[in-house]
Parts: C-alpha cells; sequence; structure tokens
C-alpha cells in the first residue's frame, strides 16, 4: 500500500462575497482523529495514516465513502475537498462528487486520472452545485478501478455557510450587495441613451458612440438588485440595420430576417455592481439566421435616473451553424419592482471576414422579477470567475514596464488595417497587456466581455491539445487508425491513416495539393452548412481519394480535423464510457477549468442533432482572459498545471517545433505544421539569434493569431481583413527578452 506522500494544492480559488462575514462550519473532516465516523462506507475504506497525516483511504473495485448533512436554514453554501490517488492505470479514476437530492444526482467535484496519481492532493475549492437550504447533501469519494491495488485517498473536507436571514433568495429588495462598489456621486452628465430617451424614446434613427452604453467614471453604486427573466418585444421588425460587407449577398433593399434580432428572453442575476447571464454559449434559437451569446455586464446609478438603476450588456449575434461574432451592447433602466425601461442596443463591430453590419434599435421590454435556483452558489461562481482572470494592463503599460518598448507594434502590427483588428493583446510575467477594443463607433466599453471566435486557431486548442491530453491518457493514441474508431471512414481510403497523420493534414487523401485549394473549394458546403454529424462525416470521410502516402504530404482540410474530433471522442467513449465527451471530459474537465478558463471558453459548436458532436476544428469561443489563460498554459506553463504534467510532453515539445526528430508536414517554404500548430522560421529576422528560429503560431480564418514565443510569453490579435502579419511584434518582445532559440 502506497498512502499519502505530499500536499501540493494545484488552485485555489475564492467563492466569497465580498461583504460576508467569517461563514459557519457545518461540516469539516481531516480525518486526524483516525477514523471514519460519520462516512457510510463500501468496499475496501479505511483511516489511513502516513508521516503524521491521517486521509480516508480507499482500495479496489467498487469502494467508496460518503457523508450526509443538511444545510437547512443555511445560504451562500461552500463545499472544498482534496483528493488524492495512486498506482491509477489507463481508464482508472478516483472521484469526489456531491448530491444535493440525497443522491439521485450527483456533481462532479474533481477526478483524477493515471498521470495524476503521484499521492499529491488535487483541491477543489468551490464545488459547483446548489448547496443552500438542502435537506440531503451528500459528499461521496468513490473508487472506479479494475484492480485491488489501486487507491483513492480523500482528505481536509470542508462545508461552510451563512445562517439564512431573507427565508431564501430575495429577487428583490434592493441592492445591499457591495460586491465590486461604485464610488462615484451618481452626478453624471448624459445627452446619450437619457432618462427620458430609454422611458419614451422612439428609435434613435442612428447610431451613437458607444460611449453612450459605458459605465460613467461618476456612476453610483446601483440602489436596485435585478434577478429574473427580462424579455424584448418587437424583435423581427424593430430597429435599423446598415451594411458594410456582404460577401455572399445575404441581404438587399428588402426586409430580412437577417437585419433584425432574434428573440430575446434570458435570465440574469445582478451581484454588486456587476450583472451576468445564466447561459453562455451560442444559445440555439428559432431564428434561422443568428444566435445570440450574451456575456457579464454591469449595472450603476444616475442621479438623473429617477431612482431606477441603469444597466449595460455586452452580447454578440453568432451566425448559426457557423463562427463570426458581431459584437454589441444593449442598455435599460429597472427598478426592483418590475418596472423597465425601453431597451437600447446597438451592434457596431464583429469579427467576420465576409459579413459586416451595424445593428441598432430602441425596443419596448418587461422583466420579471424571480427567485432563482441556487441564485447564491450562482453569484459565487461569477465572484469566483473574476477572481481568477489574469491581472490587466493596457498594452501602452509595457513602453513603462518595459522601457524601449514600443507597444504599437503589438497593438496594430504593419500591414494589418487597425479599423478591423477587434482586441490585441500581449501576456509575459503573470500580466495579461491587453489592447482597445475599436469598433466603427468608439471604442467598445466592455472589453473584458467582447466575445471572440476561434475558427481555425481551435484546430489547434481542441484538436491538437486534445491529443496530447490523450496521449498523456493512453500513451500510443495518436497512432489509432482513422477507421478503426470512424465507420463513416471505413471505405478503405482510411485503413492506414492514424490520427497523427489527420492532426498535420498529411492523411493523402485529397482533389489538388495547391495550397488552399481543396479548403477554398465549394464543395466544403457540404461540411460547413449541413447540420448532422452524420452528414458532416459522410463528407469528410467521403469526398477526397487517396492520391499520396499518409505523412507524406501536406494539404489543408478541416474536414480532417472533424475527423480527428471524431475518432478522439469514441476512442474516449471506448475508454471510460458511452457519455464520454472529448471536450467536456478531456478539455473543460481536465485543463480549462483547472487553469480558471471562463464559461464563455468552456463552450464549442457542435451538431445540431441528438449526437452533438463538437465542431474540433472550428467554433470554439472565448473572452480576451480565456485565450490568454490557454494559449499561457500550452505556451508559458509547457502544458502543466500546479506543476503537474497535464499533456504529453513528447507531443507538446513537437507541435512547438521543440524536437528535432518530429518536425510535421511543411505547408510552405520556412513554415511546418505539427498537431494542429503551424510554426514559422523567422532566422535572420531576431537581432544576436544565429541558425533557424521557428516560432510556433495558431492561425484562424479571417486574420486570427496566436503566438507562442520561445521567451515565455504569448501575443494575440484578433482581426477579419485577411491579414496575418505578426513578425514586428515578435521582433519587439524579442527586445522584452530573447527569443532566440
Amino acid at each position: 500500500m502506497k498512502p499519502l506522500k505530499s500536499l501540493a494544492t494545484l488552485m485555489m480559488v475564492c467563492a466569497c462575497t465580498s461583504s460576508q462575514v467569517k461563514a459557519d462550519t457545518l461540516m469539516q473532516d481531516n480525518f486526524q482523529n483516525g477514523d471514519l465516523a460519520g462516512w457510510s462506507t463500501s468496499g475496501t475504506a479505511y483511516a489511513n495514516y502516513y508521516y503524521g497525516n491521517y486521509s480516508l483511504g480507499l482500495r479496489g473495485v467498487g469502494s467508496s465513502a460518503s457523508y450526509a448533512l443538511s444545510t437547512v436554514g443555511y445560504v451562500n453554501v461552500n463545499i472544498s475537498l482534496d483528493i488524492s490517488a495512486y498506482a491509477l492505470e489507463y481508464g482508472d479514476r478516483c472521484i469526489a462528487e456531491v448530491s444535493n437530492d440525497g443522491g439521485n444526482t450527483w456533481v462532479n467535484a474533481i477526478t483524477l486520472y493515471n498521470g495524476q496519481d503521484n499521492s499529491a492532493l488535487y483541491n477543489a475549492a468551490s464545488v459547483p452545485i446548489d448547496a443552500d437550504n438542502k435537506s440531503s447533501l451528500l459528499i461521496r469519494y468513490r473508487t472506479s478501478v479494475n484492480q485491488y491495488y489501486d487507491y483513492c485517498y480523500g482528505d481536509n473536507v470542508l462545508v461552510t455557510g451563512d445562517v439564512d436571514t431573507s427565508g431564501g433568495d430575495d429577487p428583490g429588495g434592493g441592492n445591499d450587495d457591495f460586491y465590486d462598489e461604485l464610488t462615484g456621486s451618481g452626478s453624471v452628465t448624459r445627452t446619450l441613451l437619457s432618462y427620458s430617451t430609454l422611458m419614451s424614446g422612439g428609435d434613435p434613427g442612428t447610431r451613437i458612440d458607444l460611449s453612450g452604453y459605458a459605465l460613467p467614471a461618476d456612476a453610483a453604486h446601483p440602489q436596485n438588485a435585478f434577478a429574473g427573466t427580462l424579455t424584448l418585444n418587437g424583435e423581427a421588425s424593430g430597429g435599423g440595420f446598415f451594411e458594410h460587407k456582404d460577401t455572399y449577398n445575404y441581404t438587399g433593399a428588402a426586409d430580412d430576417t437577417r437585419k433584425h434580432l432574434p428573440e430575446f428572453s434570458f435570465q440574469f442575476i445582478q451581484t454588486g455592481s456587476h450583472i451576468f447571464p445564466l447561459e453562455r454559449g451560442s444559445i440555439a434559437s428559432t431564428h434561422p439566421d443568428w444566435e445570440y451569446v450574451l456575456a457579464p455586464g454591469r449595472v450603476w446609478q444616475e442621479n438623473g435616473d429617477n431612482g431606477y438603476s441603469r444597466v449595460a450588456i455586452p452580447f454578440a449575434l453568432q451566425q448559426r451553424n457557423a463562427n463570426c461574432m458581431h459584437n454589441g451592447v444593449m442598455s435599460f433602466l429597472f427598478r426592483d419592482d418590475g418596472a423597465v425601461s425601453r431597451v437600447a442596443y446597438q451592434i457596431s463591430s464583429e469579427t467576420c471576414l465576409y459579413f459586416k453590419a451595424d445593428w441598432w434599435g430602441l425596443l419596448d421590454a418587461s422583466y420579471t422579477p424571480e427567485s432563482i435556483a441556487g441564485q447564491s452558489q450562482l453569484i459565487a461562481d461569477y465572484q469566483a470567475e473574476i477572481a481568477a482572470r489574469l491581472p490587466v494592463k493596457p498594452l501602452s503599460a509595457l513602453n513603462t514596464d518595459y522601457p524601449g518598448t514600443d507597444y504599437t507594434s503589438f497593438a496594430s502590427p504593419s500591414g494589418t488595417d487597425p479599423s478591423h483588428i477587434s482586441t490585441a493583446g500581449f501576456v509575459i510575467d503573470g500580466t495579461h497587456y491587453r489592447g482597445t477594443c475599436t469598433t466603427r463607433n468608439g471604442d467598445y466599453p466592455y472589453c473584458e466581455s467582447l466575445l471572440l471566435p476561434s475558427y481555425s486557431t481551435a484546430k489547434s486548442l481542441f484538436g491538437g491539445v486534445a491529443m496530447m491530453r490523450l496521449e498523456k491518457q493512453y500513451p500510443g493514441v495518436r497512432n489509432t487508425i482513422v477507421s478503426s474508431y470512424v465507420s463513416s471512414c471505413n471505405n478503405g481510403t482510411w485503413s492506414d491513416v492514424t490520427l497523427d497523420n489527420v492532426l498535420d493534414m498529411a492523411t493523402g487523401n485529397y482533389d489538388s495539393s495547391n495550397y488552399m485549394e481543396d479548403e477554398g473549394a465549394a464543395h466544403t458546403d457540404n461540411l460547413f452548412l449541413v447540420d448532422s454529424h452524420a452528414s458532416k462525416l459522410s463528407y469528410s470521410c467521403g469526398h477526397y481519394a487517396r492520391k499520396a502516402a499518409p505523412g507524406s504530404l501536406w494539404v489543408y482540410h478541416t474536414s480532417d480535423t472533424y475527423i480527428a474530433g471524431s475518432l478522439m471522442n469514441a476512442y474516449l467513449q471506448n475508454q471510460q464510457g458511452g457519455d464520454a465527451d472529448i471536450f467536456t471530459d478531456t478539455l473543460v474537465e481536465d485543463l480549462l477549468k483547472p487553469i480558471g478558463v471562463g464559461p464563455t471558453g468552456q463552450y464549442t459548436r457542435r451538431t445540431y442533432d441528438t449526437v452533438a458532436q463538437p465542431f474540433t476544428g472550428w467554433g470554439l469561443m472565448w473572452l480576451p482572459d480565456d485565450i490568454a489563460k490557454i494559449a499561457s498554459f500550452v505556451g508559458i506553463d509547457d502544458g502543466q498545471i500546479g506543476g503537474q504534467p497535464m499533456l504529453d510532453a513528447a507531443q507538446l515539445d513537437a507541435a512547438l517545433q521543440r524536437s528535432p526528430t518530429d518536425t510535421g508536414t511543411v505547408p510552405l517554404a520556412d513554415y511546418r505544421y505539427n498537431n494542429g500548430f503551424w510554426a514559422h522560421n523567422v532566422a535572420g529576422s531576431l537581432t544576436g539569434c544565429s541558425g533557424a528560429q521557428w516560432i510556433p503560431f495558431l492561425s484562424g480564418y479571417g486574420g486570427i493569431t496566436v503566438v507562442l514565443l520561445p521567451n515565455d510569453s504569448v501575443y494575440y490579435y484578433f482581426s477579419d481583413n485577411d491579414t496575418y502579419y505578426w513578425l514586428e511584434a515578435v521582433q519587439e518582445a524579442h527586445g522584452i527578452r530573447s527569443a532566440c532559440q
């Protein structure tokens, strides 16, 4: 038997409200009494002792220990716990989970796999479950292993909560939550979106500067508290529209559904001066063209608003089944009693190469105050999301923090039209230096909530990273044959193609080897425009003929990455069960949540059928903090979380061009492609460097670039003018700290 041998808390995130006093302890067990008093056990369960520390020990198949308690009379209930593992094989798991309904349903707190079994304690600082006022709350540790000498350990279980003095979640009654308190006087001089305009004005008739939607410098803390549903009326016919670019002739002079918002009826919760939606990611609708993506916004008080509080909510329209983002913001006034003004909205920017337009309007609305289930926990989760964000400074601060730096090289690289850059950023030494978010009508006022599409950067951060995670858990998965797991590809042309070949864009199956000719062909509509998994796979597996040996020639196909995702999903289900999902279980639970990526970044586009297959090669979305964290995890932290390697080191080295024996395929002279990652040789462009200088980067349709520099920094920009310049930024980063290889 191998007991615990070290403490290594991998992630600690405060989930407390800023106004909360010291919470009551409802249950605590660190097992130092040397027994399992209060725990119900099955299988082999015991109080484990090692070097002065006791823990809950579980060994072998079917072992578990659970603890039951009541939280009736308490709110803001938080559950934290530790778990560790030893001697797990591939497919084994140690699981900590919580139920708020007496064991009918369970929420995963944390699961450990092979590769996380060195006896180090992993911490779940705040289990994502509504635990307020529950008569039967259960905490359980269990094994999911196949041998007697597989070990799981639990320790440091803590449940805290505040006495419920309100009788439950109260959607009204004034805002006594001083989270992110505003200290202004409320004396705001307002000419745009005035009280009278929002209460009784007509359609604005034209676009305004987006400063009218911004949080003013002298805003006071809100006096009202929003919790409930906001519904807009007249979306299908109201509002203005102006088109700047329409490559595919979507609209004409006549009215069109694309010129109007989808129906809007969504729940929001306020905490202090913040408001956030309960739904994140693309929200399916009956609208034929658009789906909403909602982001956190702000709430404040102005003296001229006659006792109403003012709200601004960032949002985006995303084309159905596609990846463009059209970013906007809406604003309105409300009171606790459900009184609400009209809602003004405006969209003045996008990250979209082929369709650029403005939308604006003023619509009637209703507000229904509601008691939202689990509101306290949802607020705690949101505050934890904000607390976990990287420290942010403006890009211009680089000139001060790193004297001699020209920050404009990061803000707008030469050759890239700055009017087409949604935002840009640079991460170095733990700080996220972020540029402004420009629009056609002033700067976007909520840059931290700007919604960004991945396009093909997902080939790296989904396809490539998921493979590296699987390769860490199940060595050799990269050599799996496509046809052995993807039945639609069982047609002869995929019987010798490996997952590695597919992620290298070297399947040997293609129409034309000319650069990007296959990807730009009209027949790719049979991948991008169809709704079902079966249709996408039918095209991906069946369109191209065999013309070269697998691994010998680079030919770019998004359909190949779709096959890769399908293979990895099937492989994972074979290992972990039919409910396993390559995005949710491998990326989100294992990687994205632990590094603090927020709910927006935990979403992927999927097929619209019951299969709900992730797109893999496109369809992710991020807030700026999300892409900064994910890119840093790969490029700066070397795929480690809390010092624990989470990705296969050999495949990560190959992707980042650190392996001389695995350099990938060759798209163009001085370019390489490996595991979904690009690299460019900038030899001769970095002062003081000699020999080849391969800089790995990610690239997305329209002008999206993420560069992983060898000097432990990350540079990104999101644009949509089909330009991809980044050497100038790399040279400036090299001036801060050497990027020589």
